[in-house]
């Protein structure tokens, strides 16, 4: 395949692919038309479904494009988040779980109103909500990026397609067609990773101890110092705390993850759910970290190749700058060659897995892979947009608006919040253009809006004796100190003492302890003082 071209068997299979999505919204549709339907498949879905669904929904664009293109540019660091996810996994099955089984209801966030009041429960909604958007956002840009390059395919057609394709099946058939199709769709992927894997080493000049080679000897298998105390830095102990904070934030207070527990057919199942999608997702994670490593072995050993690369990611960037050079002149070649020659790779790896597919892989094999991708995309779009949905109706509509709303009313809110949404997550893709690193990206905003999730969760989960001023105390400060962190980056320089001396992945541990602690301090004043 010559790079954004789309050769007829692949087309072929892309079509094939998205009729079957559309299908499937359709043939769910009937077991959709109530609320229960819609959102927990009526409580009755096999363990094993929901644990591929979970597998699904940690599968995204951001694990194919983004992981390959981190593990490239840099090495294994990110690898380390991965490790926590058993250790999150382990607290979810004996308590999470059994904890949302015997609260039925809908939303995660029902018991914060019960714990702490009204304000509580706003709070994490608006949370959650953000986190969804962004995460929609940030997942159909990465799409986009594989997509253009494999296509040629302007991004804003690829983002807008697949937005649209995803709502409608999400809208159709709702949480039993997002399960479902999350099932088939993280076996695709699995199936287009492992083939990759095959080809490159196939097509490897020295073949597999080459790239193995090449790959060691540039430090691509590096997880990080391991000797190193230091909260400044991307050590292995910063990216494991992160890690675990992000998973028990996933278990624990993740609507997506909470409709999966309560559409399993019972707490056993639902406890499997969380270990199959845990314990899948490892193996997985690693091969497209090893992916991004023998990728960056063989486009050293194909420096042609290489220099394609450089050159598209080149031209991006002179284009973004708006220097006003004439598109083709000799002054915009000698300007796109400059910066090219320059670029170090974690500037363009995200690009590579992409020219990768479009250059070496054979007729419908590529048309797969790009399913693949697409499966990647849609398994945790689909679950974020039928989440986000749930909630805006157990939390606001129902809630507040119209509190003896209808079963038809009900259904008719939840479709029209699926669509808003998608629209919504859609235009913060396009928003997302120009992003050096997606999987930075992402981990940025889940940091900031996860971070005021967790804390108050564990507030009301573990401590009794949490009362609702010192949550609000704590709360408040907490946002305040993620506020703070996050925007430390952007301070003038004279204003540099105030910057946080912390890596940005530690926004979540310190924001999360922060409320919790602060929480806990403040309740025991007030009980104090009320004695």
């Amino acid at each position: 395949m010559i790079l954004g071209q789309l050769r007829t068997p692949d087309l072929v299979v892309l079509i094939v692919y998205f009729l079957l999505l559309i299908g499937a919204g359709f043939y769910f549709r009937k077991r959709s038309l109530t609320v229960e339907g819609f959102t927990v498949a009526n409580r009755s879905l096999p363990g094993w479904v929901c644990g591929l669904s979970i597998f699904g929904t940690y599968l995204s664009s951001n694990t194919f494009i983004g992981v390959p293109g981190k593990a490239y540019g840099t090495n294994w660091n990110s690898f380390v988040f991965t490790l926590s996810i058993p250790i999150a996994a382990l607290v979810a099955v004996k308590w999470f779980v059994p904890f949302y089984r015997k609260n039925t209801g809908l939303s995660a966030y029902e018991h914060l109103e019960k714990r702490f009041g009204p304000w509580a429960r706003i709070y994490a909604v608006i949370c959650y909500l953000l986190t969804q958007i962004s995460r929609v956002g940030t997942i159909m840009f990465g799409v986009a990026i594989g997509l253009s390059a494999l296509t040629g395919w302007k991004l804003e057609t690829i983002i807008i397609v697949s937005g649209f394709a995803v709502t409608l099946y999400t809208l159709l058939g709702g949480i039993e067609a997002v399960i479902w199709t999350d099932a088939i769709q993280s076996v695709i992927l699995t199936i287009g990773a492992i083939i990759v894997v095959g080809l490159i080493l196939t097509d490897m000049p020295g073949g597999a101890e080459n790239a193995l080679s090449i790959a060691w000897e540039a430090g691509k298998f590096n997880l990080g110092e391991f000797n190193s105390l230091s909260l400044s830095e991307s050590t292995i102990w910063v990216v494991l705390m992160y890690g675990i904070f992000i998973n028990l934030t996933n278990f624990g207070i993740d609507q997506n993850f909470v409709q999966r527990y309560h559409a399993a057919s019972s707490e056993r199942a639902a406890g499997r759910s969380v270990w199959m999608g845990a314990l899948l997702y490892m193996p997985v994670a690693l091969m497209f970290f090893f992916i991004g490593s023998i990728l960056f072995s063989y486009y050293q050993a194909n420096p042609d190749l290489l220099e394609e690369v450089k050159i598209t990611k080149a031209t991006e960037l002179v284009a973004e700058q708006s220097t006003g050079l004439t598109k083709g002149s000799d002054e915009e070649i000698a300007k796109i060659k400059l910066i090219a020659k320059e670029l170090e790779p974690d500037k363009y790896g995200d690009k590579i897995l992409p020219h990768f597919i479009a250059n070496r892989m054979p007729a419908g094999l590529a048309g797969m892979l790009i399913a693949a991708l697409f499966a990647a995309a849609m398994s945790s779009i689909d679950t974020s947009l039928n989440s986000s949905s749930t909630i805006a109706l157990q939390d606001f509509y129902r809630r507040w608006s119209n509190p003896n709303a209808s079963e038809a009313q009900s259904i008719k809110f939840l479709r029209a919040m699926t669509v808003l949404f998608g629209i919504i997550g859609t235009s913060v893709a396009l928003a997302m253009m120009g992003v050096k690193s997606i999987l930075d990206a992402w981990w940025k905003i889940s940091g900031v809006f996860a971070g005021g999730m967790l804390g108050l969760f564990l507030l009301g989960f573990i401590s009794r004796r949490a009362n609702n001023a010192g949550a609000a105390i704590g709360a408040t400060i907490g946002v305040l100190v993620i506020i703070w962190m996050t925007f430390s980056p952007d301070l003038k320089e004279e204003l540099g003492w105030m910057s946080s001396p912390f890596h940005a992945n530690m926004i979540t541990v310190i924001g999360t302890l922060s409320i919790f602690l602060l929480g806990l301090t403040a309740s025991w004043f007030f009980r104090c003082k009320r004695s």
